[in-house]
């Protein structure tokens, strides 16, 4: 019996049961939008083929199947087809053509029954392995070229980032000048009005003067503060190591600050009498660093003391530490704290109106450009501790 002329007068028959049990098929949810000749693809080469190999009187036609099952992966993979939806699809081919071959087969001599059974398992096995050969391939060349458009949007990405990092840095230079000499001019016309006393609604000049003063040095330090912060990121912040006199530079800055805190009627108790004399760092970034942290204790306690106390560590460190007995941070909010303008606020008590959310940001990264690290302890209505360990001598 010539089972090859079976398969052949009953390849469209196979080919449409095929294509419905595919339709049919839950596991193969691909399929559900294409249309009947997008579903049946390259599966009639595959069939011819296997009609050629099953043929005694015919020259075996494996190549076509080979090449017909190789297109099938690369369109199935196109189409969104996933690995297994293609092997049930081959499945289903196999079940299909052995239904519609099962009655003429078992007519036939034993011999004849194994010999098409195993040309027929051998031919879709062949052409399963060649389809998702095929589809490998394919998937990998839409990787590499996802790989290759991740990489030029990277690249334009990061082109853009620094070209608005160089064009805010720009626009906040702008800024500042013009800025600077409207406080200029607003603080000497201040001190004129209070001088004259005479003036009609002088105490009205006044408030809207110092409410102009007031609002324009607090613009002046947000543009700082974005010019720090930028410097940073660019990597255009230059160290200079030198000997520091820690003691002194910390004395500085509460001198400076003792105003803010006699407003609150604050204590601010120092404790850094156990430290080196001097330290090798850059003396500038650490007054930034310390200035930050003992206004942030300042600006956020209203009752009670803020205490800087320095220590010698072991392995060649020290450490600072600014405590306050203020509001505190939640522990929710503690991770968060070093980003760009993230400002704590709650219902009960809202950020304050003078914060720009960059201190700590700005802190944050001095800190790791003077190779140190910050660590904070806090709890909500009781108070904060910022603690900072530099190396005694820092390299650049």
């Amino acid at each position: 019996m010539d089972f090859s002329q079976l398969l052949a007068e009953k390849k469209d028959t196979i080919l449409d049961k095929w294509i419905l049990a595919v339709r049919k098929d839950r596991r193969i949810e691909s399929a559900d939008d294409l249309s009947y000749t997008a579903v049946k693809d390259h599966i009639p080469d595959v069939l011819k083929a296997m009609v050629t190999v099953l043929s005694k009187s015919q020259e075996n036609d494996i190549q076509s199947m080979v090449t017909a099952s190789f297109q099938h992966g690369a369109i199935r993979a196109e189409q969104g087809f996933d690995p297994a939806e293609i092997a049930r699809e081959y499945h289903l081919l196999r079940t299909v053509i052995f239904d519609a071959l099962q009655a003429d087969l078992l007519k036939g001599i034993p011999s004849e029954i194994i010999r098409s059974i195993r040309l027929i398992d051998a031919i879709i096995d062949e052409a399963i392995a060649r389809c998702f050969k095929s589809y490998v391939e394919e998937r990998l060349r839409e990787l590499q070229k996802l790989q290759a458009s991740l990489t030029l949007h990277n690249d334009e990405l990061t082109r853009l980032i620094s070209a608005n990092q160089e064009y805010l840095s720009q626009l906040a230079h702008e800024l500042k000048h013009p800025l600077t000499s409207i406080i200029g001019y607003s603080d000497l016309f201040l001190r004129q009005q209070r001088r004259k006393t005479d003036i009609k609604d002088s105490f009205s000049n006044l408030e809207h003067i110092e409410r102009v003063l007031r609002n324009g040095r607090q613009l002046l330090h947000l543009i700082n503060d974005v010019l720090e912060l930028s410097r940073y990121d660019a990597g255009q912040i230059k160290l200079q190591s030198a000997p520091t006199n820690v003691r002194e530079l910390i004395d500085k800055v509460c001198e400076m600050l003792q105003p803010l805190a006699t407003g609150k009627n604050l204590q601010v108790v120092v404790d850094c009498d156990h430290i080196p004399e001097k330290i090798i760092t850059d003396s500038f970034q650490l007054q930034q660093i310390i200035t930050n942290l003992i206004s942030n204790a300042i600006r956020y306690t209203e009752l009670g003391t803020v205490i800087i106390m320095c220590q010698v560590l072991e392995n060649q460190r020290w450490a600072i530490a600014v405590s306050d007995t203020g509001v505190g941070i939640a522990p929710e909010n503690q991770a968060q704290i070093f980003e760009p303008y993230f400002r704590v606020s709650s219902s009960d008590r809202p950020y304050l109106a003078d914060s720009t959310g960059l201190g700590l940001a700005i802190v944050s990264r001095l800190v790791k450009l003077l190779q140190g690290q910050i660590n904070l302890a806090s709890q909500v209505g009781v108070g904060s501790t910022f603690t900072v360990i530099f190396p005694l001598e820092v390299g650049f």
